[in-house]
């Protein structure tokens, strides 16, 4: 897998996952959305690990800085 995520991406999705995670624990957000939303999380801080978005790749989106040669 080719990076796709710049620094920023993976900061930002990062702290989106801390947030969506900490709702559904202090029993802010409940039910189907909590459930929803922690998936969300889960899936934010997997790709922020692996600096890969699979979803980038479909659209040929990346927002990893380019290597000057």
């Amino acid at each position: 897998m080719k990076k796709n995520m710049g620094n920023a991406d993976r900061i930002i999705r990062l702290l989106i996952a801390i947030t969506f995670a900490l709702l559904y624990f202090m029993d802010v957000v409940s039910g189907t959305l909590g459930v929803v939303l922690l998936v969300i999380a889960g899936v934010f801080a997997l790709t922020s690990i692996i600096n890969f978005c699979p979803i980038y790749r479909i659209f040929g989106i990346s927002s990893c800085p380019v290597k000057k040669q």
